[in-house]
């Protein structure tokens, strides 16, 4: 039996708590990538770029001179190819890390106005089976997708967006996007998620409120045209089939701001006849997959 020696804790590595700090540092910052690239074309992405890696250190290790010649060259420009191609994740990282350290009053700032008109327009849309985006911001601008619609910077309210979203309207298709109480701009081009997570019954109208919040911390109200499902989109995600009172809650919230109930406009049927439109929103036409 081998006989304790007592420098054996003399001769073991001494871990000093920098040391367990930098340690925690790199684990949560490859955690955070890891968590961040799950599910999305960047992770098989990922495990390509993992293999070719393994690949060029077996070869160096069968001392290959001309792989090996071949990896010093072309290393550096490996680099920039790997912000080119993870360009999407980057920008989505260096994003949800700029609104952690934002501060709290400009939350509170971005959060002041009502949202209500959104609410009282959803259910209008989702009654008559009208197609809609709507993109609340929050603290990361918008400007980059405002400038691609047309601009309108009038104050947010019900009416404004029942005619913005009248199927016959010129700027009812696109996405209106809200700026505190004002509609800056309408029919904006939004960037679609290319998620292969997300369900394929998801049509273009919805895939482009994912992803504009994958892209920044905005909230999108999102209307169905062919079922009239009202659905709200953040950070990547989708909740659907939400009634009107959970839209409120959710917006109220997403957006810190109380939202108190209000009337919701309704059609009454008599005699059984059709409900009466008195909006202008007609169900005639041919109904785009939203």
């Amino acid at each position: 039996m081998t006989s304790w020696h007592p420098h054996i804790w003399e001769r073991a590595p001494v871990v000093s708590l920098t040391s367990v700090i930098d340690i925690l540092i790199v684990a949560a910052i490859i955690y955070e990538f890891l968590v961040l690239v799950k599910g999305t074309r960047a992770f098989q992405m990922l495990v390509g770029v993992a293999v070719l890696i393994m690949a060029f250190y077996i070869a160096r290790l069968g001392q290959l001179t001309t792989v090996n010649w071949l990896i010093t060259t072309l290393l550096p420009y490996a680099i920039f190819a790997l912000i080119v191609v993870f360009a999407a994740e980057i920008r989505q990282a260096l994003a949800k890390v700029g609104r952690k350290i934002t501060f709290p009053s400009l939350s509170r700032t971005r959060g002041e106005s009502s949202y209500d008109d959104i609410v009282l327009a959803a259910n209008l849309f989702s009654q008559h089976q009208t197609g809609a985006l709507i993109v609340i911001e929050r603290e990361i601008g918008l400007r980059t997708y405002i400038e691609s619609g047309v601009p309108l910077d009038a104050k947010l309210s019900y009416d404004l967006l029942a005619t913005i979203f009248r199927p016959s309207a010129p700027l009812h298709d696109g996405a209106a996007i809200v700026q505190k109480d004002r509609v800056a701009a309408a029919a904006c081009f939004l960037p679609l998620s290319m998620n292969p997570v997300l369900s394929t019954q998801l049509g273009t109208r919805h895939r482009a409120g994912i992803g504009i919040t994958e892209e920044t911390d905005a909230v999108a109200v999102i209307v169905s045209e062919e079922t009239g499902m009202i659905s709200v989109a953040t950070a990547g995600a989708i909740e659907r089939d939400l009634t009107v009172e959970e839209l409120r809650e959710k917006l109220s919230e997403l957006l810190h701001s109380y939202l108190p109930p209000a009337a919701l406009p309704t059609s009454v049927a008599t005699n059984g006849e059709a409900p009466a439109d008195n909006t202008g929103f007609g169900r005639a036409g041919v109904e785009r997959r939203s």
